[in-house]
Formats: C-alpha cells, sequence, structure tokens
C-alpha cells in the first residue's frame, strides 16, 4: 500500500480541525545581547601611563597600587609582566594580584622570561598591568618591543596600566646621552606617550631618590655607589625631571587645545604660557624676534613667528621678500615656529592663529602707518586688541631700545 503524502500543517485534517505553524523560538534580551558581542569586535583598551624621571622613582610601586585599588572595586585585574628587581616593597604591592604566568624562550642556552602576550589575550581581564613599556624582547618573539605587544592588548580591548622612564622617549635620546653621558639603548617612540589616554608622572626630587638609593632600596650595596656616581648624579637626576615635567606639560597642553576644538572654545585658556611674534619684511622684525625670544625664553614657552601677507603683497619688490625671508630664517634659528598665511586680513589672520594655537602673550612692532591712514583703515594692534581681549599684547617702539629690553 502506498504511503500517503504528508499533509501540510496548513491543510485541514480529518474532522475537520486545523492547526496553526508553530512560530519560530525568538531569544531573548540577554542571548540577543550577547550574539551581538559575539559578532562586534572588541572595543579598544584605554592606555595609561606611570612616567618617571629615573629608576627608582616608584612608577612600578604605583602601577600596583593602582591595580590593587581597581581590584577592590571589582574591576578584573591581572599582572602582565611585572620587573620587581628583588625589592621587597615592590614584591608586597603585588599583594594577591592574579599574575599570567610568563613565556619562557630559548635563546644561545639562557632560558628569557617575557610576557606571554597571547595567554594574557586569552583571559579577557579587563585590566592588564604591563611594567617596562621600553623592554626588547628576546629574539624568537612575535614583537621586538613590549610596547608593541601592550598595542596587542589594547586592541583586545584590554585597558593597559604601564611604565616608563623619560630617558627611553626617542625624541629625548640625544638630549639624555648629551646630559648623563649615558646611551640609552631601549627606546620607545613617542607617539606611545601620545596614544596614551592618559599620563600620570611619578615625582621625586633627586636628593630623595639619592636617599632612597643610598638605603638599598633601588640597588644592592655593591651597585649603590657605583650608580649615585654615575647616571645618579644630582645634576643628571634635575635634568631628567625637569624633562619628564615638560613631556607631561606638553602633554597636557595638547589635550587641553584637542578639548578647546572639540568644544569649539575660542577664547584662549592660559594653562601654559605660549608666545607669538609678528614677522614681516621690515629690519624691525629681527628685533622683534629676538625680543620675543628673550620672553620665550624666561618663560620656558614656545615660540611661534607669524607672517601674514598685506593687501598688495603679491607685487612686493625681490628686496623685500628677500628681507622677510631673513627674518623668518633668524625666527627658525633662535628655534620658532615659523606660520606663513598667504593673505587676508592682518588683524583677524593674526587673532585666529592665536586663539588655534592657544597663544597668551603676543609681540607686534609699532605700525610704520601714518596716522591719517590708520584713522581710515583701523590699527592692526587695535583690531588685536578688541579680538583678543585675554590676551597680552606687547607693542614695541621703533629702532633698538636705548636702554634694557
Amino acid at each position: 500500500m502506498a504511503a500517503e503524502p504528508e499533509q501540510s500543517d496548513s491543510q485541514p485534517r480529518p474532522g475537520g480541525a486545523q492547526t496553526q505553524a508553530a512560530e519560530p523560538v525568538r531569544p531573548g534580551a540577554a542571548e540577543a545581547l550577547r550574539k551581538l558581542h559575539q559578532t562586534e569586535p572588541p572595543r579598544r583598551g584605554r592606555l595609561r601611563i606611570y612616567l618617571g624621571m629615573a629608576p627608582g622613582v616608584g612608577k612600578t610601586y604605583a602601577m600596583l597600587n593602582e591595580g590593587r585599588r581597581r581590584k577592590s572595586r571589582s574591576t578584573d585585574v591581572v599582572v602582565g609582566f611585572v620587573e620587581t628587581y628583588n625589592r621587597p616593597n615592590t614584591i608586597a604591592q603585588i599583594g594577591d594580584l592574579e599574575v599570567v604566568p610568563r613565556k619562557r624562550i630559548e635563546y644561545r642556552g639562557v632560558t628569557l622570561e617575557e610576557m606571554d602576550t597571547a595567554a594574557v589575550i586569552a583571559r579577557k581581564p579587563q585590566v592588564a598591568l604591563v611594567d617596562e613599556l621600553a623592554h626588547t624582547n628576546a629574539p624568537g618573539s612575535k614583537h621586538e618591543k613590549r610596547w608593541q605587544d601592550v598595542y596587542d592588548l589594547l586592541d583586545a580591548g584590554i585597558t593597559v596600566v604601564g611604565t616608563v622612564n623619560v630617558q627611553h622617549l626617542e625624541s629625548l635620546a640625544d638630549i639624555v646621552e648629551t646630559v648623563t653621558g649615558v646611551k640609552v639603548r631601549e627606546r620607545i617612540p613617542d607617539k606611545v606617550i601620545d596614544d596614551a589616554d592618559e599620563v600620570e608622572i611619578v615625582d621625586m626630587s633627586p636628593q630623595a631618590l639619592r636617599q632612597r638609593i643610598k638605603h638599598g632600596n633601588v640597588y644592592p650595596p655593591e651597585r649603590a655607589e657605583r650608580a649615585l656616581n654615575g647616571f645618579f648624579r644630582e645634576g643628571n637626576l634635575t635634568a631628567l625631571r625637569e624633562l619628564a615635567l615638560r613631556r607631561v606639560a606638553q602633554e597636557v597642553d595638547e589635550k587641553l587645545t584637542a578639548y578647546m576644538h572639540e568644544h569649539q572654545i575660542e577664547k584662549t585658556w592660559p594653562a601654559g604660557e605660549r608666545v607669538m611674534v609678528c614677522v614681516d619684511h621690515r629690519s624691525q622684525s629681527a628685533h622683534l624676534v629676538r625680543r620675543a625670544w628673550r620672553m620665550a625664553d624666561r618663560l620656558q614657552a614656545e615660540l611661534l613667528a607669524v607672517f601674514v601677507a598685506p593687501p598688495g603683497w603679491a607685487r612686493a619688490s625681490e628686496a623685500d621678500r628677500k628681507a622677510l625671508a631673513a627674518n623668518l630664517r633668524i625666527a627658525e634659528d633662535l628655534g620658532a615656529e615659523v606660520i606663513q598665511i598667504p593673505s587676508g586680513d592682518v588683524a583677524m589672520e593674526l587673532a585666529r592663529v592665536a586663539r588655534e594655537r592657544n597663544v597668551t602673550r603676543i609681540v607686534i612692532g609699532h605700525s610704520a602707518r601714518s596716522r591719517w591712514y590708520e584713522l581710515l583703515h583701523g590699527s592692526v594692534v587695535n583690531k588685536l586688541l578688541r579680538a583678543l581681549s585675554d590676551v597680552d599684547v606687547h607693542v614695541v617702539a621703533r629702532g633698538e631700545p636705548k636702554a634694557r629690553g
């Protein structure tokens, strides 16, 4: 007997009864959210860096202390890599923090230990503590430098708290070598600091750090005396401290400027000094540049040299153009950032640059225009004063001063 074809659920059944097709089971909100998170790439983790002027100031201790504070607030924290140098206080600070086992690499008969980046990523913590970002990994590692491993952690959505000393920054390598006489071989690109969401300086006076070394808190006794007479001389530490403070101040200033642009804040905030000098082809400009440089040097401030081409500059003589180039060259030789604006209202363009670059002081020469011209067309200085009520404008008289500068 032939089998009867299967009846569809939508077809009438014997007895006239009819059933509805079963609706698919819809996932709950929690299940839908879980699947969404599985398909979305993880958000990049945040990077926080403790920056020190020299070994021994307490960067690792501060990093571990932060890790323990976060853990006390129920954050999932692990130690990716910490270099204790057998310092008792540092070892004790690890406390009950979970430590991801290190990766062991054999190289020329020696076993080297590095951060096991893959294991940290597989563990999926919220925060990983990673010491000494400028460290060079053992041959055979995925990356040459530890900071590159940190970027892998960040890409995996893990927040990283790390440490580095100022002498390891690439941009400061030549300065550090000149000051200390020591060539620093392990370096880190400045972009790592620039990419960081937070940079905090771990500060200590040179005298206090030298006392720590004398007490054996940094190096064993047999190394302490040699360190104090070498890299850790008081003059070296003072210079390194200034470099660290300036680098963090630069980072803060850049973030402030970015915040102002993001929130369309046009007034200047004098969180740090920045001097702008207005340059043109006149011989007085060379004096203005030097005057502005002395001011910026006293304030330890950045110097900008700005030229705005006035109306009719396209028809300027070759002599005037050479004179302008010579004045701008003087500014460059003195370390100023030169900005040239090809056309526009001179006063308004100067005011725009001042607002965008958060300038706090402007040095400008006395007008060479006649009184009648200024009455008819307006004074650049007066326009600047009206446009920038919160910026100091220093108007310098024509000619070299006879008394003090």
